[in-house]
């Protein structure tokens, strides 16, 4: 007879220290999976609190808050007849045995891993929760639970990645349901290692393994992109969505024990490694997942994996970020200046593509979106429909033109405006950058000139700061009164859009207008951002960003050479976006320095450059880096998306001081180069 149980997995848009927001959501999500037949619940890491809580982990409050939490949850008729993370009685505290502390991650700042495998001690209950369980004591430890007719055991998000899971021994211990609560930040194409750790980890061992995350915006610039998950024997039953607005999704499925057990019976060499490994200790359970046995009650079907595209990705996530950075810091919108080109062009899309998810949620019926979007437009009877009416009310873009702007770049700026339908404003910072350099040439009795006029490199840099950090200045103003001056209320939440190339390697204006509040496209490659761009033509119908596309990258802050642009972005950086995004994988990815750098590219490039060339590519790139390193520190903060992102705040710690010569690193490239020109000289000799 088969023994069929029914077990949720959920992802939940959980808020560092919104306790009771989070406490109405798990209670949200255990009513969800009981609804639906579940026997037990998984929930994400740390859903009481939030995962993002960092110092305030510190706090005696986090501590005491949480178990309020955990007292109501307890005391509430919604966790009664089903095994939960948190439920009716504490069966077992199981802490983390593996802590994640590299990337964006810290937690052996705050927590220290349990370390004795295979043993528990007894945990004296606050009095709050005795009260409740009346329990004094529960078992704390590495240990599984033993329900009446299968055995489960708990991994913990950052120990499913570790060379040695604590399942794989688990599973040789007879347990057939493995959950793993966890708080899984999103990254472009990251997606693909989460599953395949999953279904590698049923496939060699068999059983049931539930997946669950958290999902949406934290508090920081970080986004938890929720694909929960539940499999069994190598195959995925249930997907959740990596994406969407909504702040709590459960994930079901109804299984057979007896596939895992006729699954594993012909594994020998599996079988012969159970035989010789220790027992776990374990925590019996008076309760049984499975219910009567019902012939007729159908099992779920394996299910193919559907990811999305880097750029399908990019067009949701960063959406998703900047929905819960406008709800929870209720303001009324967004200020972008519109510039025309690909960056500022990419994040006016994305909140587009926002304003079309919040439509789509809306139409499906989701009560917390429709209240949500209702608040920040100030209107209680407000029901979205059009995405482009939408953003219209939420998006202001503005077109700051100089006297170096072009024509071509002011229609694509007003194009595009039109086509999203931002409510969109023109106007010229010429008066105010005049009245600045007046300042100074009153003061000095000096006029600074740009280059093609006779000026000197630190004149001709000047003169384009101070365009740059005008728009900054315009840009906070506007945000602040724009809505004032509609007779609107509220204020704006200024997007900044530098993206991750332009930062690593500096080249932007320390508090120009890439200083805003927030900057969705700061994670992102120039690279992906066009293939972004690409998909918005195509898929939101957006044809002015085809002229977008095919214009040269250009700041427009030197003058025109007859009306036409005549300053692009990669002869100002001296090499190509490409070229940046394999510096910056080398350099935080592989963790090169300027020698071992030299010494992957020569090889790599050697069909296309020589050693010199290479030589003088890699210097030329770590002396601007290091030189515009400290711009690092005061970047917006961004969307998190690529593993080799320069942020400074918590991923990429580093000086931003440095000696820009680096006279010992770049002799030990030419100490290279020299041995490698000889060698080749003494081949074309061989050759004569």
């Amino acid at each position: 007879m088969g023994r069929k149980v029914t077990v949720a997995t959920c992802a939940l848009n959980q808020w560092a220290l919104d306790f009771e927001g989070n406490l109405q959501r798990i209670l949200k999500s255990i009513e969800i999976a009981k609804h639906r037949g579940a026997r037990y619940r998984l929930g994400p890491e740390l859903e009481i609190c939030g995962y993002g809580c960092w110092d305030h982990y510190y706090e005696s409050d986090t501590l005491l808050h949480s178990l309020q939490v955990l007292a109501a949850l307890l005391e509430s008729p919604v966790t009664q007849d089903i095994i939960c993370d948190v439920g009716i009685k504490i069966l077992l505290i199981r802490p983390k045995m593996a802590l994640a502390n590299e990337g964006n991650y810290r937690e052996l700042r705050w927590f220290t891993p349990w370390s004795r495998s295979r043993q528990t001690e007894e945990y004296f209950l606050p009095r709050m929760l005795q009260d409740l369980t009346k329990q004094e004591t529960v078992p704390f430890g590495d240990a599984v639970l033993s329900t009446r007719d299968t055995c489960i055991g708990s991994e913990v998000c950052e120990e499913l990645w570790t060379p040695h899971s604590p399942h794989v021994d688990m599973g040789l211990d007879g347990v057939e349901i493995f959950t793993n609560g966890s708080g899984s930040h999103h990254v472009l194409r990251k997606a693909h290692a989460r599953v395949e750790l999953v279904t590698m980890a049923t496939t060699k061992n068999g059983g049931i393994y539930l997946l669950a995350n958290q999902k949406g915006c934290d508090g920081d610039r970080l986004y938890y992109d929720g694909c929960a998950l539940i499999a069994m024997n190598g195959s995925i039953f249930a997907q959740g969505s990596q994406f969407s607005l909504d702040d709590v999704e459960v994930l079901t499925a109804t299984l057979d024990l007896e596939d895992i057990r006729s699954y594993r019976a012909e594994i020998s060499s599996r079988n012969l490694e159970a035989s010789r490994v220790s027992p776990y200790p374990r925590v019996k359970v008076d309760f049984a997942l499975s219910c009567h046995e019902d012939l007729l009650e159908s099992v779920s079907e394996p299910i193919e994996w559907k990811y999305h595209s880097p750029a399908e990705e990019i067009s949701l996530g960063p959406a998703c970020w900047l929905w819960d950075f406008l709800r929870r810091s209720r303001q009324a919108g967004f200020f972008l200046p519109l510039s025309g080109g690909v960056d500022s062009a990419a994040t006016a899309c994305l909140v587009y593509s926002m304003c079309r998810q919040v439509c789509e949620a809306v139409k499906r019926g989701n009560p917390e979106v429709l209240a949500d979007v209702r608040t920040i437009v100030n209107q209680p009877s407000y029901t979205p429909q059009d995405p482009r009416e939408l953003c219209g009310r939420i998006l202001t873009t503005c077109y700051m033109a100089s006297e170096n702007s072009s024509q071509e770049t002011y229609d694509r700026a007003r194009g595009l405006a039109q086509q999203i339908g931002s409510h969109h404003i023109g106007l010229n910072i010429d008066p105010a950058v005049k009245a600045l350099v007046g300042i100074f040439s009153l003061v000095t009795g000096t006029s600074p000139r740009f280059a093609v006029h006779g000026g000197s490199s630190r004149e001709n840099l000047a003169l384009q700061n101070v365009q740059a950090r005008v728009r900054m200045v315009v840009a906070y103003l506007f945000a602040q009164l724009s809505l004032w001056s509609r007779g609107a209320p509220g204020g704006l939440l200024v997007l900044g859009s530098a993206n991750v190339d332009e930062s690593l390697l500096g080249y932007l204006t320390k508090y120009d207008c890439s200083s805003a509040d927030i900057n969705p496209i700061g994670g992102i490659s120039k690279t992906d951002l066009r293939a972004f761009v690409q998909l918005c033509v195509e898929r939101f119908q957006l044809p002015a960003l085809q002229s977008i596309l095919a214009a040269p990258a250009t700041a427009e802050l030197e003058p025109l050479a007859h009306g036409r642009v005549s300053q692009t972005d990669e002869e100002d950086m001296g090499m190509t976006y490409a070229e940046l995004s394999v510096y910056g994988r080398l350099r935080k990815i592989a963790k090169t320095g300027p020698y071992s750098m030299f010494c992957k590219l020569v090889n790599v490039w050697k069909d296309t450059c020589s050693p010199r060339q290479v030589a003088d590519k890699v210097k030329r790139f770590f002396s601007k880096y290091s030189l515009n390193r400290h711009k690092m520190t005061t970047l917006t903060p961004a969307y998190h998306a690529e593993s080799y992102s320069p942020d400074d705040n918590r991923f990429d710690l580093r000086p931003f001081l440095y000696n820009t010569r680096w006279p010992w690193q770049f002799r030990c490239i030419e100490d290279q180069v020299l041995q490698l020109e000889g060698r080749q000289q003494q081949g074309l000799d061989g050759v004569d």
